[in-house]
């Protein structure tokens, strides 16, 4: 099937298969893997429907990166040792985190969006109001972080990846639990939910998932500011994009729902940050222009009428790619199984990755690591430039970034809304 890119083990196959049942079209890129009901890496076009647990529990999870005026030989090692210190105290990684910074975004004008009153209840919506104000600009756990970068020519980017937080993970929570009959703040297994946009539930649901997204993006691209402003540079360009969230877009013919889950928009000439794993390059890409002439823009949809064999690959891919390098073993298999989680956690059982071959990788390459965990370790996941082939011509790469400081929650942080 071409609308598949790369290899996939059978579990996550039929999860898509799954997907499709239910679905107008379905495509996977090629860092897909098992997710909940959807794989990550799963793109899903629905008829004026919206999936729950397609869009995910960390709703508009995205990339942000930023291009600054600064150069990789401005900075000595020691300089940038200091750096990432700096980085690690000043923004917040971890489990419920706050942003205690004197200038933190408390007073964003999405936080005045009468959407806010959509929630269920006037004590709900304060709660969770007063809850995401906290923590709006607060980066989380898992594989979320904070990275410095330079490209082929020495030019130095800030990227960072994490998505809504508290906020976005009540609302997929609770929706979920309303969309299966149950009252709001019930705790629901994971399952498929469809909304119809044509009711009133689908409505809101769409609503508060919109403003969700405008809560990510204030969020990365303030931390990503804050972190241009500790480099002492200035911005020259934003790249910024979710990975986890619903669009209204045109494909065959018909305007149709596409949930991206772990995937990355990439119409023609749309440029995209994905990232690779702690150790690996990651790049800014774009959606090949396949014939259309439209250089410097992002263009919607490709004519129905236009058919190469680039834009049909594209039309298959729902105008998607990867949106890093996906995993290879999970998290249990990677750090071990433990027992208790936070400071006190404790393997129980070792896994596949110490944490001397973690340094055996990051020490050649002289990437400064502050946090991190074995689950986030390059060996635990694919190589992005094997990924980005399998994409094919769908996608150009325009820069190469090397990592030059990760930062990241520490080892045993828990954090109940990573995606």
């Amino acid at each position: 099937m071409s609308n598949i890119f790369g290899t996939h083990d059978e579990k996550t196959m039929a999860q898509l298969a799954d997907v499709a049942s239910r679905a107008a079209y379905v495509a996977l890129m090629a860092d897909g893997h098992m997710g909940y009901v959807m794989p990550i890496g799963g793109v899903a076009a629905y008829r004026n429907k919206v999936s729950v647990t397609g869009v995910g529990f960390d709703i508009a999870c995205g990339n942000c990166a930023i291009k600054t005026n600064l150069n990789i030989d401005g900075f000595s090692v020691p300089e940038m040792e200091k750096i990432a210190d700096e980085i690690q105290r000043t923004v917040s990684f971890g489990l419920g985190r706050t942003n205690d910074t004197d200038d933190a975004p408390t007073d964003h004008p999405l936080f005045e969006s009468p959407v806010w009153g959509l929630l269920p209840h006037d004590q709900a919506s304060l709660s969770l109001k007063a809850k995401a104000r906290e923590q709006l600009g607060t980066v989380g756990s898992g594989n979320h972080y904070v990275d410095v970068f330079y490209d082929e020519n020495g030019t130095v980017w800030v990227g960072v990846h994490f998505g809504s937080r508290g906020f976005g993970h009540t609302v997929a929570s609770g929706f979920l639990a309303l969309g299966t009959g149950n009252p709001w703040g019930t705790k629901v297994k994971e399952q498929e939910v469809l909304l119809d946009l044509d009711t009133y539930l689908g409505q809101d649901y769409w609503n508060l998932m919109n403003l969700c997204g405008k809560y990510a993006y204030a969020g990365r691209e303030w931390v990503a500011r804050k972190v241009i402003k500790i480099l002492g540079g200035t911005e020259v360009e934003m790249i910024h994009n979710h990975h986890n969230f619903a669009w209204k877009e045109r494909h065959f013919g018909e305007e149709l729902i596409v949930v991206r889950k772990g995937a990355t928009p990439a119409f023609p000439y749309q440029k995209g940050f994905v990232g690779g794993s702690m150790g690996d390059n990651s790049v800014i890409l774009m959606g090949s222009n396949c014939g259309v002439e439209a250089e410097g823009i992002c263009v919607p949809y490709v004519p129905d009428g236009f058919d190469t064999e680039k834009s049909r690959l594209q039309k298959d891919a729902l105008f998607s790619t990867v949106h890093g390098a996906g995993r290879v073993m999970s998290r249990t298999m990677a750090r071990g199984k433990t027992k208790g989680w936070g400071p006190k956690a404790k393997i129980v059982s070792p896994g596949l990755v110490s944490w001397d071959m973690v340094n055996n990788w990051l020490g050649p390459m002289k990437v400064i690591l502050r946090g991190g965990g074995l689950d986030e370790a390059p060996h635990a996941y694919r190589r992005l430039p094997e990924v980005l082939t399998a994409q094919g011509p769908t996608i150009t790469v325009l820069h190469t970034l090397t990592p030059l400081i990760v930062v990241m929650a520490g080892e045993n942080e828990y954090d109940p809304y990573k995606d």
